[in-house]
């Protein structure tokens, strides 16, 4: 990602610019509202050592972000393995991190203990992981569930926002038919209220509803990167219908099929995200988050490292120009060798490039920045700006020399460039 001065300026046959951009209405957030951020995965910077942990914290300190965290399973042991028995010890470490990187902490409130899913009370067996983790607690566990999320909110008076469970596990086991919305927008129910009697300050969100989607099929949300699951939709409607309250909606999704499938490319399918946007800002005033996005089939495709950031950049930008509120980066980290997805080198803690291109969002970028209609003259160039900043995206596997903003720029393939304006 280069920040390289112009390289020259507009000449007088510019190509003439593409039409403008589609930018939405900012939501109804604080203007500082960082709005990217990442969640913390099986592997993060506190499970390494107390210095790798100081090194990532006070770089991520430089430009601080929303980070989030579930209270089991993405790092994190079972938070209650017997009724009456808490072990906080890795929701503090993660907590902890959070702190120190100066974080707009976020909690998912998911998985559920053992004994709420027909386990045995006691420590998560490796069994219980690899085979339960994602199993949803019982209706009987409704309310048992509901004061473990309140415990949690009392015991982390310094987080603010809590994501209701994670993509319908477990009420949805399979996607060609309809979910169990009404289970669980039960178990939602009973955690809102449970969480806002504790802390009445609380922000509580869901439905942390995954928006997959197919090439064809019926549904009221389509376009050229293919039909959203009506399944999805009709689960989003209920759960919003029928919901006690929330300060924020949550939803996930990727840009691929789920046949793996991008259509009608990389770029093309990034419309998506902008899709869902409009579609749930046209039903509600509350802030859109997005708790995941992806962007990459899932089936051993590997891209040039070069356009897996394009690609990532694209995708940011059509959550800015549809006034998403808040989108988080689900960092794959690790311990060791290579992670080109990272967000901080394994080994030395470093910024890497996709950590940076989520920090230069953060800072230019949060809900409240005000977006300007920039074009650029060569079709495959997009362009995102605000009244000091600008960020292009070359799309193309070609190099590229596009006029943007009054100002001649050369691109290099999939290169993203950054420039004051």
């Amino acid at each position: 990602m280069d920040r390289a001065t112009p390289a020259a300026q507009k000449p007088a046959d510019a190509a003439p610019a593409l039409p403008t951009a589609n930018i939405q209405e900012p939501p109804a957030v604080d203007p500082a509202w960082p709005r990217w951020g990442l969640t913390h995965t099986g592997v993060s910077a506190n499970n390494v050592t107390p210095e790798f942990e100081q090194t990532v914290a006070q770089r991520l300190s430089q430009t601080p972000m929303v980070q989030n965290q579930h209270i089991m399973g993405f790092g994190a042991v079972n938070p209650q393995p017997r009724r009456q028995e808490f072990y906080w010890e890795d929701l503090d470490s993660r907590t902890n991190l959070m702190k120190r990187s100066g974080g707009t902490q976020v909690i998912t409130l998911c998985c559920a203990p053992d004994w709420m899913k027909g386990g045995p009370e006691g420590p998560t067996s490796d069994a219980g992981w690899a085979e339960h983790l994602e199993d949803a607690p019982y209706p009987k566990h409704f309310d048992d569930f509901a004061k473990l999320s309140a415990a949690v909110a009392t015991k982390y008076r310094d987080v603010k926002y809590f994501m209701v469970w994670n993509e319908f596990k477990g009420f949805w086991k399979d996607h060609s038919k309809p979910a169990d919305y009404k289970g669980y927008t039960q178990l939602y129910n009973k955690v809102y209220d449970a969480v806002k009697a504790a802390r009445p300050d609380a922000q509580v969100g869901g439905p942390y509803l995954g928006f997959d989607s197919n090439s064809t099929g019926a549904s009221e949300l389509r376009g050229p990167w293919g039909v959203v699951n009506q399944n999805a939709l009709d689960a989003f409607e209920y759960w919003f219908k029928n919901k006690k309250g929330a300060d924020f909606v949550v939803v996930d999704g990727a840009s691929v099929t789920d046949a793996h499938e991008l259509l009608p490319d990389a770029f093309g399918a990034l419309g998506k995200f902008s899709a869902v946007t409009t579609w749930l800002r046209q039903k509600t005033d509350l802030p859109v988050w997005w708790s995941e996005w992806y962007f990459v089939p899932e089936d051993r495709t590997v891209w040039p490292e070069p356009m897996r950031l394009a690609v990532q950049a694209a995708s940011m930008i059509e959550f800015a120009e549809s006034g998403a509120a808040t989108a988080l980066y689900w960092n794959p980290q690790v311990k060791q060798g290579a992670c080109t997805a990272c967000m901080w080198d394994p080994q030395s803690g470093a910024e890497l490039p996709t950590g940076r291109l989520v920090a230069d969002f953060t800072r230019w970028f949060p809900a409240g920045a005000e977006l300007e209609e920039v074009t650029s003259s060569a079709p495959g160039v997009r362009v995102l700006a605000q009244p000091e900043q600008m960020v292009m995206v070359n799309t193309t596997k070609a190099q590229v020399t596009t006029t943007v903003d009054g100002t001649e720029f050369a691109l290099q393939p999939y290169e993203i460039k950054w420039s004051g304006r």
